[in-house]
């Protein structure tokens, strides 16, 4: 199918020049009027020369010169355009979102996607996207950011504070989730963060509120301290992956402290 292969490439080409980066199996075996066994033949050529790529099966990218070392695009440039495909509501969050909003501290090694449920991780040359299930994400706030293939969602500063709080085990432990809010605390506005908080459970405002006052943000968690105070009605613990012990207690956001938490700062 070599005449196929060279009308895959000019296809490759067409998209590209509109500015499009992704296809399906589908769409070109449609566009050259071929099976599906061929088209895959072809495809499997293209990807070995490094023109595409395949985060999940029968969804392709165009990999242009400056990205075929990482042997993918970046998940930023596709993953708005898979969720759209697959009718998933996303946003890129946790890490990934606290990256986008300025605190890099630590550069996160995956690209973080928070979906209503879960999904398969996705490697894709030297690209890792994990995937973090939250029942109700499609309520959560975001912001639209611009990349070079059109636009990403992304949570906004004030809820990917809660997602940090609330998935610890994705985020380095809470340690690192402090060290991050530090450097987002002044991203955070007082009254956003008590706006959102009715969409995570209690105990994840009383875990911000406590981390911010640890890095130095009080002022950041005021209206949270009185959105605690109206609806906490018992001390949870820091960490759910440590043993209560003997706690020591803190007042103000009904907390048993299990664990010691120490932000690089």
């Amino acid at each position: 199918m070599n005449s196929g292969s060279g009308s895959a490439r000019d296809f490759l080409r067409h998209l590209a020049s509109r500015g499009r980066y992704h296809f399906t199996t589908e769409e070109l075996a449609r566009e050259l009027g071929a099976s599906i066994t061929a088209v895959r033949a072809a495809l499997r050529r293209l990807k070995q020369k490094g023109l595409i790529a395949a985060p999940v099966r029968g969804f392709h990218v165009i990999v242009p010169p400056e990205y075929q070392a990482l042997g993918c695009l970046p998940a930023e440039q596709f993953i708005p355009q898979l969720m759209n495909r697959v009718g998933v509501p996303y946003y890129a969050g946790l890490l990934t979102a606290a990256r986008f909003h300025g605190a890099a501290h630590q550069q996160p090694q995956v690209f973080q996607v928070v979906v209503p449920r879960n999904r398969p991780a996705i490697r894709c040359g030297r690209v890792r996207v994990t995937f973090v299930a939250r029942h109700n994400a499609r309520e959560v706030p975001t912001v639209q950011l611009n990349t070079p293939r059109g636009y990403l969602r992304v949570s906004t500063p004030e809820a990917t504070a809660f997602d940090l709080v609330g998935y610890p085990r994705h985020c380095g432990g809470l340690s690192n989730v402090a060290t991050v809010l530090a450097e987002l605390a002044e991203k955070l506005s007082p009254d956003q963060l008590a706006s959102v908080a009715p969409l995570s459970p209690i105990p994840w405002a009383q875990r911000l509120g406590y981390l911010l006052e640890r890095v130095g943000a009080q002022e950041r968690a005021a209206a949270l301290g009185e959105y605690v105070a109206r609806s906490a009605t018992e001390t949870v613990p820091l960490s759910t992956a440590h043993r209560l012990g003997r706690s020591e207690r803190d007042a103000r956001w009904k907390l048993a402290v299990n664990v010691g938490v120490e932000a690089d700062l």
